[in-house]
Formats: structure tokens, sequence, C-alpha cells
């Protein structure tokens, strides 16, 4: 059965929302600085530390799952050489980010000044080494880190295939998270100028994370030769085990945070669960490509990425309305978490779905041709 035979991807897009969702839940769980309430008594923190622990069944490490299964897909329809094909990726992905960090660096004054910490945004702003940490790590807002690193994966396609001919390779995730989780224990271990460690840190990501490839492209090679409706009903199956089972790794260090009042550092099953749970719920959602998904998945999913990029901006807006207006101290954590995730989700969808609409912005969040591309379709028409 060949690919454009498939009746399927509206499993894909609804995983590619799910992941949405679980991205802005697990950045709507933190207090306003980004703890875990550490103020609060245990069970005040409950809430909160739950929903973190359920936000993270589709988080960040999802985006990289996606993209990377999209990136096989475009490689196996097309084959393209590998310098047009980085290209086109730096064009797709650096381009936006460069944008966004530019946005994102002088956004962030807007909540430093509410919350007392603006002398020292201002002192960041002034030196060149944080804005080099910027633009290379993608450190101006928490989840800029991702545009910068999924390109740096896309560089590695040649070896993802590898995985696309010969399936079993992407159990090689297990071994790559392995080594990264190995690596970057003895990097913390030494005395280092702390932003040369973090470009250590970032190096031993995206070598370890070359393993979310090798499972995606392994993976689409399994789905495009076609997984038969029984198959894929077992698949469903043993993922939602699995699953279950990495959710229950990760218990330990989410309990850590409960009875602490701060996050733990993952190790052992509480690294592994955490990491393999992407390449699990794909593969629940792809066993459930047969099933009658709703055809507003895909279009929701249009905005994924949009909605990824906006959710922080929203949630400092949340967080300044929130404090200018004095209900700091009138709120308890559950109310924060749940009034912020249910106000900063569907408001980053209009966000999305607003910036989509307006064609200077459009393509940004992935939606519309780069301001450099627009005359072409007019001056090919002209020569036609």
């Amino acid at each position: 059965m060949t690919a454009s035979a498939k009746p399927r991807l509206v499993w894909f897009d609804a995983n590619r929302v799910c992941a949405a969702m679980g991205v802005v839940l697990i950045h709507s769980t933190t207090d306003f600085s980004g703890g875990v309430f550490p103020k609060a008594e245990p069970m005040e923190r409950l809430v909160p530390v739950a929903l973190r622990s359920i936000a993270e069944f589709s988080g960040s490490e999802m985006f990289f799952f996606f993209s990377l299964f999209l990136m096989a897909m475009r490689v196996d329809r097309r084959m393209p050489a590998y310098k047009p094909a980085i290209a086109e990726q730096a064009r797709r992905l650096l381009v936006p980010f460069a944008v966004w960090t530019v946005f994102y660096a002088f956004f962030r004054l807007m909540k430093a000044d509410a919350f007392h910490y603006l002398p020292y945004v201002l002192e960041q702003l002034g030196d060149w080494k944080v804005w080099l940490g910027y633009f290379l790590l993608g450190k101006s807002q928490y989840h800029m880190h991702f545009l910068p690193t999924l390109f740096a994966l896309f560089m590695f396609y040649p070896v993802m295939r590898l995985a696309m001919r010969y399936p079993i390779l992407g159990l090689a995730l297990f071994a790559t998270l392995g080594a990264m989780n190995h690596v970057q224990t003895y990097i913390w271990s030494l005395q280092l100028d702390p932003d040369l460690r973090d470009y250590l840190l970032r190096v031993t990501k995206i070598l370890g994370y070359v393993g979310y490839g090798l499972a995606a492209f392994a993976l689409y090679g399994l789905w495009r030769d076609g997984i038969p409706r029984g198959e894929s009903k077992l698949i469903r199956r043993g993922a939602f085990y699995f699953a279950a089972m990495a959710y229950a790794a990760t218990l330990p260090f989410y309990g850590y945070a409960l009875f602490n009042g701060q996050w733990g550092v993952r190790q052992g099953w509480d690294f592994y669960g955490h990491f393999l749970m992407p390449l699990f719920m794909f593969a629940l959602f792809m066993g459930g490509q047969y099933r009658d998904w709703s055809p507003v998945w895909s279009k929701l999913a249009r905005y994924t990425f949009g909605v990824y990029l906006v959710h922080p901006m929203v949630i400092d807006i949340y967080d300044v309305a929130v404090s200018k207006a004095g209900l700091v101290p009138l709120l308890e954590p559950w109310m924060i978490v749940l009034s912020r995730f249910v106000l900063v989700l569907p408001l980053s969808l209009l966000v999305a779905m607003g910036l989509s609409r307006i064609r200077l912005f459009a393509w940004t969040i992935g939606l519309g041709p780069s301001p450099w591309e627009w005359g072409r379709g007019r001056r090919t028409a002209a020569q036609e």
C-alpha cells in the first residue's frame, strides 16, 4: 500500500494537538518563577505536581519526535541532496527562530519589571555572551531551545535513514539516551564555566536526541510499508502498557517535588521513564490510525507550532495581570495552575490563528511564505 493510499495522518494531527496541550500544561503548573510552589504545604502542591506529571505524557520531546517523523516523510518522498535539504530547514526553522529570539529577549522586560528583577534582565541584554546563548542555545525564553536543537538534529538525517531501512535500529534510542545521561552527569560534576557547560550539555543532548530520529524514522518505515488493522490494535495495547510503566517510573521524581517543594534530578528509571515516554505515546497514536478520528484534529494541528511559540508570551501576560491585580496572596497553587491553563491554552490558539491571517507574521509560525518569497509566484506567472 502506498503512502498516498493510506487514510491516515489524522491520528498524527491528534498527536500534535495533544502535545501542544501538554506543553502548555507543563508551563502552567509552576509558580511565577518556574518553581513548584516551595512555600506551600505538600498537599497544597498536589494538584500542580499531579497535573505536571500528566502533562509530561506529551511534552516538548514529543515535538522533536513528530517533527523528525515528518522529516522522514519528506526525505522518503523527495530524497533531497544533503545541502539543499539542510538549507531548506535553515530557512524554515532558523529565520523564524531569529525573529522570535529578538522578540522574547525584549518581551521579558514586561514580566521582569512587574516582578522586580528588571535590572538583571537589562544587564543581560547588554552582554554579548548572553546574546550568543540566545541565538545558539535558544535561551531567550525557556521554550526557544526547541528550534536550534531541532535544526541540529536534522543535520543527522542521513544517519537516521538507516533506521528506515533497518527498523530494529529504532531501539538505539535506549542506548543514546543512556549515553547522554552518563556524559551529562559527568559534565555537571566538573567545575566548569557555566557558559561552557551549557554548550557541552547541548552538544551531548543533540547527540542523544538523534536516537529520537532513529526511532521516528523506524516507525515511519513500518507505517509506510503498512500496518494491518489487527496489528495496529496490538501496537496500541502495548503502547498503553509501556506508557503506564514509564509514568510509574517517573513517580519518585514527582514525589520528591511534592514533599520537598523543588524539582529533583532525573536519574535512573526516573530519567528513562520521562525520555522514553514520547516513543510510547507516538506508538499509541499510531496504533489508533484506523480509528474514526474527527477532522477537527487536523484543523487544530495547523496551529500547534504557533501555540508552542506564543504560549510563554500569554503566560507572562497572565502572570503580570494577576500580580498587578493583587491576586497572588489570595490564590492557592491549584487555582493559579488551573486558571492559567484554562485561559492560556485557548488564548494561545487564538493568537496563533490571528497571526496566521496576517501575511507579515504568518510565516513566523510556519503558516505562510517568507517575505522574500512573496513575489516569487507573481514573477513565475509573469514569465509563463
